[in-house]
């Protein structure tokens, strides 16, 4: 026998969704982007409180309906209002996750690093993410913002909101210029990164070596694209466990490794210029690599920019490689220079 239907008390002009408990509105909410979720909260007395309440906060500049700063930040602000010790229910919220890509905009950089210090002043932030990249181009303006100035722009953000960015977990960044000391102090600065991803940005001196010398971090995670310098060298990033080098703007090789004894996985993807030499491997890997399981090397079809060498000089770093991938080869190629890796 079947059980009859359940009946919903549902008065008139009530919907059903709304009598539902906080704890389920809360997770519908958030599977929204975070301007739907206010929105939501807008249009109903029941839902007005719950956009308060979100414990992952995902905003990006992208969200808003008019691409600018001002809805960014008006909308950071209206979830993550200025700490009230008085009021319980901001003493009793929990943020685990916060991630923001936003321009780096003079105007607004005070709103949002405020902000963000609010949050995790309460202790309960597990995940900090910034996705930070250059105002979009004004046709109109007569003088852009060179890359030195962004850089010099963002690194004054992260000092002047220097507990904000001890929390910050992962940080991407698109098209700034750093001098040559500015990646590592960042790096130093940011006490719980994990992931670092650049791209297209540069040394002011293109002629310099990034050095990136961090042996109490605890980064483990590193990923340039498009960046410009002589060479990265990676001279002490103990924790570090995955280098992705793509499109490097730099003689061969483009990355040196020195300590670096939990790195498991490498990538190396180029379609290399005819000044780019090719180089050993053993140039760029580290002896301290021992944990090395993961190879990618991608060719882009054009010049193979590795050379063989002998199998010694690659035996201990390689003892532990599981996993090689070599892809972008051209159809003409010989494939015998793969007999040293194998």
């Amino acid at each position: 026998m079947e059980s009859p239907p359940l009946k919903l008390s549902v008065g008139r002009g009530e919907d059903r969704i709304s009598t539902l408990p906080d704890e389920l509105l809360l997770r519908i909410l958030e599977r929204l982007d975070l301007p739907e979720a206010v929105r939501a909260g807008a249009v109903s007395t029941r839902w007005r409180h719950l956009p308060h309440q979100l414990s992952v906060l995902m905003l990006g500049i992208h969200d808003m309906p008019v691409e600018n700063m001002d809805a960014f930040t008006g909308a950071l602000m209206s979830v993550c209002p200025p700490a009230d010790r008085n009021c319980e229910c901001q003493r009793s919220r929990a943020i685990k996750a916060l991630v923001l890509g936003f321009y780096l905009s003079a105007l607004h950089l005070s709103s949002i690093g405020s902000a963000v210090q609010d949050v995790i002043s309460r202790g309960k932030t597990r995940c900090l993410v910034f996705q930070i990249s250059p105002p979009p181009v004004d046709n109109n303006t007569a003088q852009q913002p060179q890359l030195a100035e962004l850089g010099q722009q963002f690194m004054s953000f992260s000092r002047a909101y220097q507990v904000a960015f001890r929390w910050l977990t992962r940080l991407h960044l698109r098209s700034f210029a750093f001098g040559d000391s500015d990646i590592t102090d960042l790096i130093t600065a940011c006490d719980k990164l994990k992931h670092l991803n650049m791209r297209s940005c540069r040394l002011v001196d293109r002629r310099s070596a990034l050095k990136i010398d961090t042996p109490y971090s605890g980064l483990q995670e590193l990923e340039f694209t498009h960046f410009g310098c002589k060479r990265i060298e990676l001279i002490s990033v103990p924790k570090l466990r995955t280098m992705l080098c793509h499109s490097w703007r730099s003689k061969n090789p483009p990355v040196r490794f020195g300590y670096v004894p939990e790195l498991c996985k490498v990538s190396l993807t180029r379609e290399a210029k005819v000044w780019q030499a090719p180089f050993l491997l053993s140039e760029c890997l580290s002896r301290s690599a021992t944990n090395l399981s993961k190879l990618h090397l991608n060719f882009c079809h054009q010049m193979i920019w590795i050379n063989p060498e002998h199998p010694k000089q690659l035996t201990a770093i390689f003892r532990n490689l599981a996993d090689v991938s070599l892809s972008g080869i051209f159809p003409e190629c010989d494939l015998s220079w793969t007999l040293f890796i194998l």
